[in-house]
């Protein structure tokens, strides 16, 4: 009853929708009507501006990290195995929220912060983290592109649990959460594949079309 408890709160935190609490607190709108009708902190910061955009994007980090450490540790789940289940219950609760017909954000900043929350409880795996965020960053300064940043740091994700040799548990975690990443992305895919997807422009990239 307890793991029950832990994964219904996981997920109901999980569910807030941020972005739409957001979009309707600073400018009165449904964020799902404007941009590309994500609820997540990219669509919010293109909608609603970089201030808004970057406290969405806080919030739903911190989504992450909580039921990893303060969830966990209020019903005593003790082991990785069972704060994996709680990770996995926020980001499902953030991509498929209850609030909002169970159709919400893409999970990358809710899933980084799950791992930063492994990271605070298993020291194992600060390496995959950091080669992750590098990973992401250096396909996000070279492409502009936050979908294709995303797509290709949890595509790597799994790779980098196998390759540092974690657990079969930590394993499995990486591959769901690079399931869900590439679900939730098909329509960038399709947009990546007939050039469509919004660019991000860098000053270095400026003669790029």
């Amino acid at each position: 009853m307890m793991l029950l408890w832990a994964v219904v709160t996981s997920y109901l935190m999980g569910s807030i929708p941020t972005a739409y609490l957001f979009g309707k607190y600073y400018k009165g709108i449904d964020i799902r009507k404007f941009g590309s009708g994500n609820v997540g902190a990219t669509n919010a910061i293109r909608v609603l501006g970089k201030k808004p955009g970057v406290m969405v994007l806080l919030i739903d980090i911190i989504k992450g990290i909580i039921p990893l450490t303060i969830v966990g540790d209020i019903f005593a789940l003790e082991g990785v195995f069972f704060r994996i289940l709680l990770g996995v219950a926020v980001v499902v609760g953030h991509n498929w929220t209850i609030f909002l017909q169970f159709k919400g954000g893409k999970g990358i900043a809710t899933s980084f912060g799950v791992l930063i929350g492994l990271t605070l409880k298993f020291a194992m795996l600060r390496p995959v983290l950091l080669m992750g965020v590098f990973s992401w960053a250096v396909v996000f300064l070279a492409f502009g592109y936050v979908s294709l940043a995303s797509i290709f740091a949890s595509t790597l994700l799994p790779i980098l649990m196998l390759l540092t040799d974690q657990s079969f548990e930590l394993i499995m975690l990486g591959v769901i959460f690079c399931v869900f990443v590439v679900v939730r992305h098909r329509p960038n895919i399709k947009r990546l594949l007939a050039g469509k997807e919004p660019h991000v422009s860098f000053p270095f990239q400026k003669n790029k079309k």
